[in-house]
């Protein structure tokens, strides 16, 4: 049955399929041969030969870990400029690279996998997948600004997606938030309240959907059960029904 070459690519674990997208236009992929750029192209998966940089790609069996990332990691497959990348603290998985971004200063939860389709259901907006992050700010934030921060602002020309904002506690000096995003742009809790020239001194992401980071200890992981697993799926099926 034809197949979209990006979805064959995020089931291959090559990445998710808007990464996948990338690389091939980047012009990393052949099928049968034949660099092949055009999104949209079809394939064969029974027929057709698929090439990423040269190696042959097959579907393989997925696997998934939710990671306690610690600070100082950075989360990225390879980074010739980072330190520590949190790839380290899975040495004995099998190849799997991270969903999201959670930026080398921050901490929390972390999706790790070679399943391109759960990380699309994850990562892209459309899905309102929910992570949730207690950050801590220094000064004290009005009402107002939160409102302006919830409807979106901004950002390298684009506005933000709309989020939920609400204040945990506040001594005067900081003040302890809760924040909820439905996209998850380079730094963007950082960026969103520098806009107000606020601090964030520190960001801890507690949990992704239904993912919480429970008992886990910085740097542990486990592998997530069937049913959360599946819970991600349906949300697509969901979507597909709509």
């Amino acid at each position: 049955m034809p197949e979209r070459l990006q979805k064959y690519l995020s089931r291959c674990g090559v990445a998710s399929r808007r990464k996948s997208e990338e690389l091939i236009e980047a012009g990393f992929v052949k099928v049968n041969g034949t660099v092949v750029k055009k999104l949209g192209t079809k394939i064969d998966p029974e027929k057709d030969k698929v090439e990423f940089k040269g190696k042959m790609v097959s579907p393989k069996e997925f696997v998934y870990y939710l990671l306690y990332k610690p600070k100082g990691y950075t989360a990225t497959v390879s980074d010739p400029h980072a330190e520590k990348t949190v790839l380290e603290l899975v040495k004995k998985a099998p190849k799997v690279y991270p969903v999201g971004r959670l930026d080398k200063n921050s901490e929390g939860l972390l999706l790790l996998t070679n399943d391109g389709e759960l990380a699309q259901i994850i990562s892209h907006p459309s899905y309102n997948c929910e992570k949730e992050y207690e950050v801590v700010i220094r000064g004290t934030i009005s009402e107002d600004r939160i409102q302006k921060l919830e409807s979106g602002i901004k950002i390298d020309g684009k506005v933000t997606a709309p989020s939920k904002i609400e204040i945990l506690k506040s001594d005067g000096h900081n003040t302890k938030l809760k924040v909820i995003l439905y996209e998850g742009r380079k730094r963007q809790i950082r960026r969103m309240f520098a806009k107000f020239n606020y601090e964030v001194l520190s960001l801890k992401r507690i949990r992704i959907d239904k993912l919480s980071l429970d008992n886990l200890k910085e740097g542990e992981y486990r592998k997530l059960l069937s049913k959360e697993i599946s819970d991600f799926k349906k949300r697509k099926c969901s979507k597909l029904l709509v």
